[in-house]
């Protein structure tokens, strides 16, 4: 195995880093935004009011994108076990 497979298996595997850990880091983003301006514009300045709303919308958004971050992750590693195959 070169340098080029090798830096090519870790570029894949940062994306499918990416694409599994994405969606639902995004929504815990919109949540905190959304939180920040309620607290912004309402002057409520409760430390702990961003906990709950953000572990909800986490805990739903990994419910909702798991189907496909399985799916992306398996077809990683079916790509992974592939070159295992061709190289041993």
């Amino acid at each position: 195995m070169d340098q080029a497979a090798v830096l090519e298996i870790g570029q894949e595997a940062f994306f499918v880093i990416l694409k599994s850990g994405g969606p639902v880091m995004a929504a815990g983003l919109v949540v905190g935004l959304a939180i920040a301006i309620f607290q912004t514009l309402t002057s409520i300045q409760e430390m702990t009011l961003t906990f709950v709303p953000k572990i909800i919308m986490i805990f739903a958004a990994v419910i909702f994108f798991m189907p496909f971050m399985m799916t992306t992750i398996i077809e990683f590693a079916q790509t992974l076990f592939d070159r295992m195959i061709v190289l041993g």
